[in-house]
């Protein structure tokens, strides 16, 4: 292990920063890319279960390297550092939202309820994927600077306006009560987000597609324009 991790080192030498790690795509062959994708990938779910654990303040990026099995200066050539690492975490989370949900919207076609239902099953099925990191999320975002921060309440927003824009739809077909969209679709995220937050006590009860089959049928009803 000792000598391939030296050997990783020689061929990506020095403490870089993960800007630097990223670098320019055109310089690297498809080979080299998917390694450094798959490397990034096993770092965060390393820091994802040693935070869990201690915490974002109580991660050392030893711990993590332990975790990870690599050494600490081959993921300094991925990570500048704590801060960079735990909204890498973050941001993968919502990335998976902001490119899996809008796809998934768009294959269910025209229909606002066929829309809501595939993007919510789709955002609860990523939560199940990560809910070690939904809850990290929940409990750290706060760590990061004002900047960080910003940019997770960016991404966060986009990841939800189509299902807004669903709602929208069904409101202007008559298909639902003009009910108000914005904060429906806080509704949907934050029950999506409850399958993490409250796994220890949903999970007994019921499997992941009762609970997605239950939440949007209270949804559903409170939004339809007639009974049903």
């Amino acid at each position: 292990m000792q000598t391939t991790q030296r050997a990783e080192q020689l061929v990506e030498p020095g403490r870089r920063t993960a800007g630097m790690a990223r670098g320019s795509r055109g310089t690297r062959g498809p080979a080299r890319e998917e390694r450094i994708e798959r490397r990034r990938r096993e770092v965060r779910e390393a820091a994802t279960r040693v935070m869990i654990v201690t915490g974002y303040h109580g991660m050392s990026m030893q711990a993590v390297a332990d975790e990870a099995q690599m050494s600490v200066g081959l993921i300094y050539s991925y990570f500048g550092g704590k801060e960079e690492l735990l909204q890498s975490v973050i941001v993968d989370i919502l990335d998976e939202f902001r490119v899996r949900v809008p796809e998934s919207m768009a294959s269910a076609g025209g229909d606002p309820v066929d829309r809501l239902r595939q993007g919510f099953q789709t955002f609860c099925t990523i939560i199940d994927e990560k809910r070690e990191g939904a809850l990290l999320a929940y409990r750290e975002t706060q760590t990061l600077p004002e900047s960080g921060q910003k940019e997770i309440i960016r991404l966060e927003l986009e990841t939800t306006e189509p299902f807004q824009q669903a709602v929208e739809d069904g409101i202007a077909s008559g298909m639902f009560r003009p009910v108000d969209a914005e904060l429906v679709t806080h509704n949907l995220k934050m029950a999506a987000h409850s399958w993490a937050l409250k796994h220890w006590h949903l999970a007994p009860r019921m499997t992941l597609q009762e609970y997605i089959d239950r939440q949007l049928e209270l949804a559903l009803l409170a939004m339809y324009a007639t009974s049903r």
